[in-house]
């Protein structure tokens, strides 16, 4: 192939965005080809509708496939390349005034064909540069996919340490409003352990702020490094065959290190105070066989999913799935001052509460979380979390080990939940109207694991 064939055959394989030829060609939706690499970065920041770098016509697949034609091409294009290219010094073997036309892996060395036969090199694998290039460059390319990976998973992260970081700030100010609820409901003498309950809470707040804040900083740096270490890769898998093959040690054993960093979030986590004569003043108003047992093999809540919009962990969580103990109250409450505890200590998953209708079909139970007052603890691999419904809104307090208080406050319209062996507040809430009957509630369900 002359040099004007081979010019014009290279630039039919040459990708627009980075003027090379095609590294992992994929053809979008227009029929525009690219470098897999270029246009992952071309559309990292969820560019949408996605649209050709070219044509600005819109791609609409998210999941592209290699043009196994185009990257056959690709290397015809380079192997004919590099034989028409005239031999550098560097590639002549000094000892022997040959070429190194041969790559030895286990040394990471170009070799000519002699030394290939000596006592150091004879034992080990040897491939034509050309080929053992191409063998790089694919080994690059399952690298760069991981690190890729590695990135859009590190984005997710961070994405939701960011809406933590908003769920907490937004979960402070009502934690506020819940200890002045309830020493409202206190001797006046308390009012000096309000203020200390109230202080400690801001100062562990703002720590907890900070490191919220550093480690998104962290993440970001990592996020960074790894884009950069894309486009490295990037750009060395467009080098001569001989510079590739020199430079793969090194490169390797940067994107292992890459891969050893892992990004681990903050799992803020407030501590509970304890309210002195908080158990006395409960135990006023204690009621007891509140529930009738059953089970029940499903149980759902109408309409919604119990997270929406503060879920930091990225879940969107259904109250269904296996069997369940599930226990309510045979009679309802319409006025006055209720209290009962439960233990939940053999359990990781589990809702309680107040809730006005429970309606039975078969061996489903349906609630609608919008007439029901509820608190869950669920327990996702490794992690437990405490969160409410309506408003969906997690609870970034200690998980209680023990017996939990129920508190119903019924013509102040108020239901709250407390950690027994603590004698401390799990979350209230806060004052409203009640309208009907509300009837204790208790589910105990088994761990979930994803």
């Amino acid at each position: 192939m002359d040099s004007d064939t081979l010019e014009t055959f290279q630039q039919e394989l040459t990708c627009s965005i980075c003027m090379n030829c095609f590294l992992d060609p994929v053809t979008i939706d227009c029929g525009h080809s690219f470098c897999r690499p270029c246009l992952s970065l071309c559309w990292e920041e969820y560019q949408t509708p996605r649209s050709c770098p070219e044509c600005r016509g819109i791609s609409e697949r998210p999941d592209l496939k290699t043009n196994i034609a185009l990257k056959r091409l690709t290397f015809l294009a380079r192997q004919a390349r590099a034989d028409h290219d005239h031999r550098s010094e560097e590639q002549i073997c000094e000892t022997h005034q040959e070429a190194r036309g041969l790559f030895c892996e286990a040394d990471q060395t170009l070799l000519c064909g002699p030394c290939s036969e000596r006592p150091e090199h004879a034992a080990h694998s040897h491939s034509p540069i050309h080929r053992a290039a191409e063998e790089s460059r694919e080994k690059f390319l399952k690298r760069m996919g991981s690190l890729w990976k590695k990135r859009e998973e590190m984005q997710l992260i961070l994405n939701q340490e960011a809406k933590k970081t908003w769920s907490f700030k937004k979960y402070v100010v009502l934690r506020k409003l819940m200890i002045k609820f309830e020493y409202q409901r206190r001797h006046p003498l308390l009012q000096e352990e309000e203020k200390l309950h109230l202080e400690a809470l801001k100062k562990e707040a703002k720590e907890i702020c900070l490191q919220l804040k550093e480690n998104v900083f962290r993440m970001t740096q990592q996020r960074e490094s790894l884009k950069e270490m894309y486009r490295k890769l990037t750009e060395m898998c467009h080098k001569p065959d001989t510079e590739l093959l020199q430079a793969m040690g090194n490169v390797l054993e940067m994107t292992n290190l890459a891969h050893m960093q892992k990004p681990q979030p903050v799992n803020p986590e407030l501590t509970c105070w304890p309210v002195t004569g908080i158990q006395d003043m409960l135990n006023n108003f204690r009621v007891d066989n509140v529930l009738t047992q059953t089970t029940i093999h499903h149980v759902s809540l109408d309409d919604a999913s119990v997270m929406s919009g503060d879920d930091p962990h990225g879940l969107s969580r259904q109250v269904d799935g296996g069997e369940s103990f599930v226990a309510w109250g045979a009679q309802a409450f319409t006025s006055g001052r209720h209290y009962w505890e439960l233990d939940v200590t053999p359990f990781s998953n589990w809702i309680l509460g107040v809730t006005k209708d429970i309606l039975t079909s078969d061996t489903i139970i349906h609630i609608n979380y919008e007439e029901a007052f509820l608190l869950f603890s669920e327990k996702v691999n490794d992690q437990y979390s405490l969160f409410t419904n309506s408003p969906p809104l997690v609870q970034f307090v200690k998980r209680p080990l023990g017996r939990i208080g129920v508190f119903l406050d019924y013509d102040n319209g108020a239901v709250s939940f407390y950690d027994v062996s603590r004698g401390s507040l799990i979350c209230s809430f806060l004052p409203s109207s009640f309208s009907y009957p509300l009837k204790p509630f208790l589910c105990l369900r088994s761990p979930l694991i994803i």
